[in-house]
């Protein structure tokens, strides 16, 4: 590990935290500016939809060269050059002219994005010996989880007062600190063996996932059957398909498959991927409830969705405490089934339901993501080879991303169906699109049964990422051998 002091390591820790803020503002901030866009810019449904795609798309595909591209060249480098390139990025989308100057800005954020991730993560284990690792990946997935409601909420303020354009200046200042406090304070790190770049795996890698969460993004609007889902999904798996066979040849593969047959890093990745999955799904279809069901504003709606970061909080101070007396193989599974809970309890809102139960099972639900998220994430980090930790790294976020837009498709095509069937027979058209066209055609009786049928559909949607999130529960139980969940908690009480 790189010599470095106490004080310094935090106020480290503090520069990715801001690295990662940006991506969590910048994942929900455009949702509550998609209805201007449309207006200023003449956006199409088609474009708007391109608009969000065209980040999440090269951000998940980039995920994993990202990671061995910083162990080969150096993480801080590489994080450094993610910001740069976030940054420019922002400053061109909030001058961009038209629609398609804006799909490419994004393109850039997205790559910009994939740098940022899996790099800002590789660097804790340089950073923090595995007595305070925890607590710093605790505050790492705080930084990230608090975007995610802040973005709704910057950006309804700045929409009320300024262009649309200041929802992504927002992130420059942010950068730049970000880029100042990394350049003096972060350590640098790499392989020093700078194995062969692994060029056919990271091209179909990149080209598999592209084509898989193009494919999974396209469905609930155009169907699970449509040509423009099949085609795009059935490439994806060749791709990946082909992916795994190079690797299993490689001399130096891109992601090494033998980290699979550690149980510590199978499960812990199972278990991050899970919680990522069901954590997109709530504050996919809670912010709706809040906005349309309930009648709240963007900015509103963004500061009703604080309790579950606040109870992610507590729940990774919680699982940090308890990671050095208990093995990964309780606390992983006691973090998923409090989730399961929480959402469980979730899926008894109905339309009439005050926000104080929502709030209250918003909180025991982020309980569940934070008492999860932190073992996981810490176990496999523990697993990890030094001079890999990039590459692995990579591996873990490309699958929490992947897993996450997978989890927002399927559950949005559940929340779809689940809507359409709870609407009276003979519902307009325009009623049938979405609860807030409903609720705007102005006739009481129609908006009344829209909200109780959408209420009726993210009921679904909690109780689906319940029952993953207890069969994820029961299974670690089942198949992580105490012994190897045990590693983490053996470094942690071993440390000085």
């Amino acid at each position: 590990m790189v010599a470095i002091t106490s004080s310094r390591r935090w106020w480290a820790l503090a520069a990715l935290v801001l690295s990662v803020l940006v991506i969590g503002l910048d994942a929900t901030i455009l949702n509550v500016a998609l209805p201007t866009l449309a207006v200023d810019l003449g956006a199409s449904t088609g474009e708007l939809q391109w608009i969000v795609d065209a980040y999440l798309i090269p951000f998940a595909a980039l995920l994993l060269p990202a990671g061995v591209l910083g162990d080969r060249f150096g993480r801080k480098r590489l994080l450094l050059t993610g910001l740069a390139v976030f940054g420019a990025a922002s400053l061109l989308a909030a001058t961009a002219g038209g629609s398609a100057a804006l799909i490419a800005a994004r393109v850039l954020l997205g790559a910009g994005g994939a740098l940022i991730m899996p790099l800002s993560v590789s660097i804790l284990p340089s950073l923090f010996p595995p007595h305070e690792r925890s607590k710093a990946i605790a505050a790492w997935s705080a930084g990230m989880a608090l975007g995610l409601p802040l973005g709704p909420i910057l950006g309804g303020y700045l929409l009320d007062r300024f262009h649309w354009g200041s929802i992504f200046l927002i992130n420059l200042p942010v950068v730049a600190v970000a880029l100042a406090a990394a350049a003096v304070l972060l350590p640098e790190s790499r392989d020093e063996r700078r194995p062969r770049f692994d060029l056919p795996g990271a091209l179909l890698s990149v080209g598999g996932l592209a084509a898989l969460v193009h494919g999974v993004i396209e469905a609930p609007s155009a169907g699970w059957t449509s040509p423009a889902v099949l085609v795009p999904l059935a490439a994806g798996v060749v791709l990946l398909t082909a992916f795994v066979m190079v690797e299993a040849r490689s001399p130096a593969p891109m992601m090494d498959l033998r980290l699979f047959t550690d149980r510590v890093f199978l499960w812990g990745s199972a278990g991050a991927t899970l919680v990522s999955l069901a954590m997109m799904g709530v504050l996919f279809v809670v912010p709706l409830h809040l906005q349309a069901v309930l009648g709240h504003d963007a900015f509103g709606t963004g500061i009703r969705v604080v309790p579950m970061v606040l109870g992610l909080m507590a729940g990774g101070l919680a699982g940090e405490r308890l990671l050095g007396r208990l093995s990964l193989r309780v606390l992983l599974p006691a973090g998923l089934a409090l989730l399961a809970g929480g959402l469980a309890l979730g899926a008894l809102t109905g339309a009439s339901s005050g926000y104080g139960f929502i709030a209250v099972w918003l909180t025991v639900a982020g309980a569940g993501v934070g008492l999860a998220m932190v073992p996981a994430m810490d176990g496999v980090l523990a697993v990890l080879p030094q001079e890999r930790v990039g590459a692995g790294s990579g591996t873990l976020q490309a699958l929490r991303q992947v897993g996450g837009v997978l989890g927002v498709a399927g559950l949005g095509s559940l929340l779809s169906a689940g809507y359409a069937d709870g609407l009276p027979g003979g519902a307009p058209e325009a009623a049938r699109d979405s609860v807030a066209a409903a609720v705007r055609l102005g006739d009481p009786a129609l908006a009344a049964a829209a909200r109780e049928a959408f209420t009726g559909g993210m009921s679904d949607v909690l109780l689906v990422c319940a029952a993953l999130a207890a069969a994820g529960a029961a299974a670690v139980a089942v198949f992580m051998r105490t012994d190897d969940a045990r590693e983490s908690a053996h470094e942690l009480t071993s440390a000085p």
